[in-house]
Formats: structure tokens, sequence, C-alpha cells
């Protein structure tokens, strides 16, 4: 009985000069296709699922002139917020942003100022 207590005694002691775990866990960091919960999971930043009914998995941001949703405070989106620097126009409504609808196109901002 005094082997396995000296064998728990001994990983005890060697846990912490164990490699670190890598970059990429089981919850954060998770790669575009892997299912998600929430945004913030995501090394994109954005959980995605196509339908009510589907499974979340983390996709890219979604490129100039593509379909876009604003930020929510849900963190899964039906369409993925915009690539940094650009916005997702969009006409906000109220009933759109509790059901998560409100879809947009993501412009960038320097070339509507041009002129």
């Amino acid at each position: 009985n005094a082997l396995p207590l000296c064998l728990l005694l001994a990983l005890l002691l060697l846990a912490p000069a164990l490699p670190a775990p890598h970059e990429r866990g089981l919850i954060f960091n998770l790669d575009t296709g892997e299912l998600c919960l929430q945004s913030a999971q995501c090394k994109s930043g954005c959980c995605h699922r196509s339908s009510g009914l589907s499974l979340a998995r983390c996709a890219p941001k979604a490129a100039e002139f593509q379909e876009c949703s604003p930020k929510s405070l849900y963190g899964v989106y039906y369409k993925c917020p915009c690539e940094s620097g650009l916005t997702c126009d969009v006409d906000r409504t109220i009933v759109g942003s509790i059901t998560n609808s409100d879809f947009g196109l993501c412009t960038d901002p320097q070339s509507t100022k041009e002129g």
C-alpha cells in the first residue's frame, strides 16, 4: 500500500516540472471550425452558428463587403463581426438586437470619408 502513496507523492512533486501546456487550450484560443459557446473562446473572436438549431463553431471575421453582425452581448453570431479596421454598416433595431438578426455589410470607414 505504500508504493501507490510514494508514486502519488512523486507525481505531485514532479508536476510543476512538466512542460507548460500549448498556447491553444481546451476552452480558449480555439481554431476555426472548433466547437464554441462564446466568441471569446475563438482566436478569430467569432463563435458562429448557421441556424438556431446548429452547433456553434469558431469562424473567421467578415471581410469587406461581406454580411456582418454588430458586436453583441450574446457572444454567438449568425453573421460574424467585421475584421479589424472595418465597420458593420447596419440599421440597428430593438427587435433585431434582441433576436440577434441585425445584419449589415462590412465597410471601410476610410473609403467613405474620401472626397
